[in-house]
């Protein structure tokens, strides 16, 4: 089928729908307004959107207007994160971008997803978040069971407060609840966030025919189990491969 180069240019120009900080160009592509105004026709006000916000190092696709970027230092968020961000490397990477213009964001072709915290925390894997306002608190968080290291599932990130995050997913996202007295497992290179108030643990599956070569190929799980209340996982159909601490 042919198209004719007018009809291209039509057909996949970016779209204004005057939503806000936030708008999703496509599934795969997300516009953030930065400084731009908030609302559009007659009466719209003054109000504009946030000149800053937090995105995953390298997400940049492209951007229009005077927008700065610079990669989030390893004091940024005191000494307590210094050792942190010293291992995590790039799987927790975040850049700053903050001026005023149009930034376009992607993420290896993810799938993304715009979600509205009004003053919960969940917990993101650092390769999963891709952008969030500088309204939400963010740190590093590790998991402190070495079958974390081998699984590379080491570290996340939990956010928190009021604002919007973006997280990027390989297909659809599927929501796990998780019950008291009903744990679920899931395997950490498909696990994408939880609720806050769920502490994972990893479970391991090791035996001679493991090594062998002969096992399930599931030997690291991790297991969500609440505790008080019900709370949430997050899962993708696709089994990514995570960074990797190295020796």
């Amino acid at each position: 089928m042919k198209t004719s180069l007018a009809d291209f240019v039509q057909q996949h120009s970016e779209k204004t729908q005057h939503a806000g900080l936030f708008e999703l160009e496509s599934e795969r592509v997300l516009e953030v307004n930065l400084g731009m105004p908030a609302g559009a026709g007659p009466g719209a006000g003054a109000a504009t959107t946030p000149t800053m916000v937090w995105m995953k190092v390298g997400a940049m696709v492209a951007y229009s207007g005077s927008i700065r970027f610079t990669r989030e230092g390893m004091l940024e968020q005191g000494l307590g994160n210094l050792l942190k961000k010293a291992v995590s490397g790039e799987g927790a990477s975040l850049s700053k971008a903050e001026g005023q213009g149009k930034l376009y964001v992607a993420d290896g072709g993810k799938r993304l997803t715009i979600l509205q915290l009004q003053g919960e925390s969940v917990f993101v894997n650092g390769n999963d978040l891709i952008v969030m306002e500088a309204t939400l608190t963010k740190e590093i968080t590790m998991q402190r069971k070495l079958s974390a290291i081998a699984s590379g599932g080491l570290f996340s990130v939990r956010v928190g407060g009021r604002g919007m995050l973006v997280i990027g997913t390989h297909g659809a996202p599927l929501v796990l609840r998780v019950r008291p007295g009903v744990p679920v497992f899931t395997d950490p290179q498909a696990t994408v966030l939880w609720s806050g108030n769920l502490s994972p643990e990893f479970k391991t599956d090791v035996s001679v025919r493991t090594f062998l070569g002969r096992g399930s190929g599931e030997s690291f799980q991790m297991q969500f189990t609440a505790q008080s209340g019900e709370g949430f996982v997050v899962v993708q159909p696709y089994e990514e491969v995570m960074m990797q601490v190295q020796g």
